[in-house]
């Protein structure tokens, strides 16, 4: 069981846009130990609303005999920057007012994320880099940080991502935005304003990563007569329960703020285009995609492949959308451990 950590840097914090944070919290877990050589280290970049606890929302991952084996790696997660779980965000103090940012917090890029999780390497003398794995924003954060130090790391994993966040997906975010700027209580300084626009906005969010497929297996109305219209729909509880469930653990300005800082990404920007930028990637890489994802689809992941120079492409079979990187996790560690491990 790991401890949460965070880590005080004590000095301003400048972000892209030239505006400062005067100081920073970086919140993380670690697992196993790191060998004399320093040379185990695994770091794992979380998706949008998840924390630096992998074991808590990646099943079966951080356990013997899985690709994040503790007994072989020294593991690493990092909450990112603008969200709720320890890390400096919209909920942290503004030591100016003396209470939360809420609305007021900055702005942020990937690239600031990415800022983040450099100095909390730096912190832990972690130079060298065995394996940078990043999932769906966690492979934004990953591709960004590649991109910036290509020689840091041994080895890329990049599951449902891309190197560019697409229109496509930015639209789906601004959607999500619009739900919950549509609350009358969006721009109320406490923790709970806009929170029916955030159920809201999960339960768009979550039509994305589950897809058609995923709800027709998943949100059949139970068995009745022919004849008779069922008084709840199972799709419609479904959707509220998603919504509520993440007002129980998120908040409105931390969840639009790692939405703004999901729509900056592109890793050819001020670098001469994407294929320019991913050309400086010579590590062993391995893309993995899931076959009915409609965030980051099959042809995008295989396009994302042949830009990264040696990289190689698996895919999950799942009809349970862009979700399938967290729910087929045996299909997931046959491809990552034998990359990581049996090479």
């Amino acid at each position: 069981m790991s401890q949460l950590k965070v880590y005080h840097y004590p000095h301003p914090f400048e972000l892209e846009s030239g505006r400062i944070l005067p100081s920073l919290d970086i919140a993380y877990h670690t697992w196993g130990t790191l060998t004399s050589g320093r040379d185990n280290c695994v770091w794992v970049a979380h998706a949008l609303t998840a924390n630096s606890d992998v074991s808590d929302w990646w099943p079966h991952t951080i356990e013997a005999g899985r690709f994040l084996d503790p007994a072989k790696a020294f593991v690493v997660c990092a909450n990112i920057l603008g969200s709720c779980y320890g890390t400096t965000g919209p909920m942290s103090i503004n030591p100016a007012s003396g209470e939360p940012w809420y609305d007021t917090f900055p702005r942020l890029t990937m690239r600031d994320v990415v800022h983040a999780h450099r100095l909390l390497a730096d912190h832990l003398g972690i130079g060298r880099i065995y394996a940078l794995v990043g999932s769906s924003v966690g492979g934004f954060q990953a591709l960004e940080w590649a991109v910036q130090e290509p020689h840091r790391f041994d080895r890329l994993v990049l599951v449902a991502t891309d190197a560019k966040a697409s229109p496509w997906a930015i639209a789906v975010d601004e959607t999500q935005r619009m739900a919950i700027k549509a609350d009358s209580t969006w721009g109320e300084h406490h923790a709970d304003a806009a929170a029916r626009g955030l159920a809201a906005a999960r339960a768009i969010g979550m039509l994305t990563y589950r897809g058609p497929e995923g709800y027709n297996i998943s949100q059949q109305d139970p068995h009745c007569d022919n004849d008779t219209i069922p008084a709840v729909h199972r799709a419609c509880t479904y959707q509220q329960h998603q919504g509520d469930k993440l007002v129980r653990r998120f908040d409105a300005y931390s969840y639009v703020t790692i939405l703004d800082t999901f729509d900056t990404h592109d890793v050819g920007r001020g670098r001469g285009g994407l294929d320019n930028a991913l050309a400086c990637l010579s590590m062993p890489t391995v893309v993995v995609g899931i076959t009915t994802d409609i965030i980051f689809t099959v042809a995008e992941m295989k396009a994302l492949t042949a830009r990264i120079p040696g990289a190689i492409y698996h895919h999950i079979d799942s009809p349970l959308g862009h979700d399938g990187f967290l729910v087929e996790y045996d299909q997931l560690n046959s491809i990552l451990y034998n990359f990581l491990w049996q090479q």
